[in-house]
């Protein structure tokens, strides 16, 4: 039998929203950022989103092995969250990316600052 903890939950939840956040900042930046051009596929736009469709993935992936260091990754990938939705905004006509990276921002911060 399992046994569960209070926070596997949270873990789980901050697991998913960290792999949608991954998947719709590659999806934008691979379909509409490329589609758009200009400003949209300037280095530093384009670079923060796959960055942070990476460090998303990595969120996820600590937290899915149960690593002791993924409060570290969480709190680095609500850093680069933030940017991302920051920058995405700047643009305009990413809502859907400047949600899902606000929504992982806030879910990892949580993580990283939730005690054992």
């Amino acid at each position: 039998m399992k046994h569960s903890t209070h926070t596997e939950p949270a873990m789980q939840a901050c697991i998913e929203v960290c792999s949608h956040c991954h998947q719709v900042c590659l999806k934008t930046a691979m379909n509409h950022c490329l589609k758009t051009g200009g400003k949209h596929v300037e280095a530093e736009h384009f670079r923060l989103m796959i960055s942070c469709a990476e460090i998303c993935q990595t969120s996820a992936n600590f937290q899915l092995i149960n690593s002791p260091f993924h409060r570290h990754v969480c709190e680095v990938c609500a850093e680069v969250c933030e940017a991302c939705a920051l920058s995405c905004e700047k643009l305009g006509g990413m809502d859907e990316c400047v949600k899902s990276c606000r929504d992982c921002a806030e879910s990892c911060r949580k993580m990283a600052s939730a005690r054992h």
